[in-house]
């Protein structure tokens, strides 16, 4: 059986019948896996909405934790570029502490942090963030969770996850994902020369409006 025969052939039993349409060089791009929003999406978004978690306006200090830039592009399983669309992400402080009413735990609220940012995406379907490497919540692994927003469909959600790091393995969520699909939910956090930046991460989200969900989201947590 050919590479392509086979990879074809997976993406069918895990995702299925609706990927036969596909085209055969469609296959090489694989749906990013959903998953849960999870319980502490912003109930109020800021108002200084942009794509820097680090600053907080108003504030003159920046975020604890090792500064990062995230960025990838969106597109289409066909490859497309989808231009214009709206992604979001949001992620705990330093300190492992949501902006969130619910998240009561013990740990200070960094008020450098923003926790929550979107940008939209140019022409060729790229976007960046400013934000920092995520840290372990209680009971998680360090993740981002994020957003995108096709068209006026309903949002497709997931979360990133740090590449290589040891709590993946032990981590609820991260489990549920089909084993040959969570390298697609792996971003490599590797150090930049940068004037600000500590860390760099690329992260694609591959799509499609009438396919995004055939991968999750799982029962929420």
């Amino acid at each position: 059986m050919s590479r392509h025969a086979n990879l074809r052939r997976r993406l069918v039993l895990g995702g299925g019948a609706a990927l036969l349409s596909l085209p055969l060089g469609a296959v090489e791009r694989v749906l990013t896996p959903g998953q849960a929003t999870g319980p502490f999406y912003p109930v109020t978004p800021p108002l200084h909405k942009d794509n820097d978690l680090t600053r907080v306006e108003g504030r003159s200090g920046r975020a604890a934790g090792q500064i990062s830039d995230l960025s990838g592009r969106v597109t289409e399983v066909d490859g497309r570029p989808l231009a214009g669309v709206r992604v979001e992400i949001w992620q705990c402080d330093a300190n492992g502490r949501y902006r969130h009413p619910r998240d009561r735990q013990g740990a200070a609220e960094d008020p450098n942090f923003q926790g929550f940012g979107h940008t939209v995406t140019d022409d060729a379907g790229r976007y960046r963030f400013r934000t920092i490497r995520p840290v372990p919540y209680p009971g998680r692994t360090p993740h981002i969770h994020a957003s995108v927003f096709p068209g006026d469909d309903v949002p497709f959600v997931t979360q990133i996850y740090v590449a290589g790091e040891p709590l993946n393995e032990d981590d609820m969520l991260f489990r549920r994902v089909p084993e040959h699909l969570r390298p697609l939910l792996l971003a490599e956090f590797q150090p930049v020369e940068d004037p600000v930046a500590e860390l760099a991460a690329s992260f694609d989200f591959v799509l499609s409006p009438s396919l995004a969900g055939l991968f999750g989201p799982p029962p929420a947590a």
